[in-house]
């Protein structure tokens, strides 16, 4: 079968399309025709061997697929149209994934919003309901709104009952946050002045900061007292930034962290139970998944270029097959 490889960590310019031999799925996986593929920033890592998980050389990135089942088993039917998540290994014409981590794909989504669902429909999940404990009612900050973990977010915290906040760099950010359901857009330029008016002066309860850098500390300063500022990654590519404690004394708020994928992939059955709460928010439209671009496969390492300089609109995805 046809598949992308890292065969050096010389990033995404490096990747290759190379002929492998096809999965062999154990008893406990389902084996998926690929139709389409979504870009992650954990790809961009693996390609340079930044990451946590660190596979052996050659191997084949891609961590959100969705297609359909090639043979009936684990609880899927053949031609079941699905969405799965895998640690790597999905930017090929098949994978074979754990059936816990393999999930139904509602008939009203295409491929590319099922392959846009997995890492940052459940990330934003777990932010909002695991992490921040998110009220109804409550008011939560989005930065890179305009990003596929941001308007998952949006999404999600609406679909929860939140009003939404999406920070932006640009214009056509802003429009497409607007489109993917943000109840209020501001540019990140005297963000936390337009917050404070947007609030009447109280603050949002909630932050989702996948920017860190410059940012965080009017982030913080963004916080209504009992506020929660949540980290889930650092784009701006500017350091890890520090938090001086005694602004979380002063107002009751957190700084927690977000880390998904090390949390989910240790708990079997924790990943359903996640679709679970997220099915209805899909058949109720609140989730609705942005696609921004879409690529050849053999433009898998342009698709992460356009990502690390920060192109990207919503959820990149690659076409493997029709």
């Amino acid at each position: 079968m046809r598949a992308v490889q890292v065969t050096r960590l010389d990033g995404p310019e490096a990747l290759e399309i190379n002929d492998v031999p096809a999965p062999v799925p154990a008893a406990h996986e389902v084996l998926i025709d690929v139709r389409r593929v979504g870009i992650s920033f954990p790809d961009l890592l693996l390609s340079k061997g930044q990451y946590q998980l660190r596979p052996e050389l050659p191997f084949i990135p891609g961590v959100d697929v969705a297609g359909t089942v090639a043979a009936d088993g684990n609880g899927f039917t053949a031609g079941q149209r699905v969405a799965a998540v895998v640690p790597y290994g999905g930017a090929g014409e098949q994978v074979a994934v754990p059936g816990v981590f393999v999930f139904p794909l509602p008939d009203d989504l295409s491929f590319e919003q099922g392959a846009a669902l997995p890492m940052n429909y459940l990330t934003a999940e777990f932010a909002l309901n695991e992490r921040a404990c998110l009220e109804t009612g409550e008011t939560v900050l989005v930065h890179g709104a305009a990003g596929g973990v941001g308007t998952a977010t949006i999404q999600v915290a609406k679909g929860l009952g939140a009003t939404t906040i999406g920070v932006v760099s640009s214009a056509e950010k802003a429009d497409f946050a607007k489109a993917a359901g943000a109840d209020h857009v501001v540019l990140i330029d005297g963000f936390k002045d337009a917050v404070k008016e947007i609030t009447g002066g109280k603050g949002v309860d909630v932050v989702l900061d996948v920017v860190g850098g410059d940012v965080f500390t009017d982030s913080l300063r963004s916080l209504a007292p009992q506020g929660r500022l949540l980290v889930v990654g650092f784009a701006a590519g500017q350091g890890i930034p520090e938090v001086k404690v005694n602004r979380l004394l002063l107002n009751n708020t957190d700084v927690r962290g977000v880390g998904w994928g090390e949390y989910a992939m240790k708990r079997p059955g924790y990943m359903q139970e996640q679709w679970k709460r997220l099915e209805p928010l899909m058949a109720s439209g609140a989730i609705n998944p942005p696609v921004g671009r879409t690529y050849a496969l053999e433009q898998f390492g342009q698709a992460l270029i356009d990502m690390d300089n920060r192109l990207a609109l919503g959820k990149s995805v690659v076409t493997v097959r029709d």
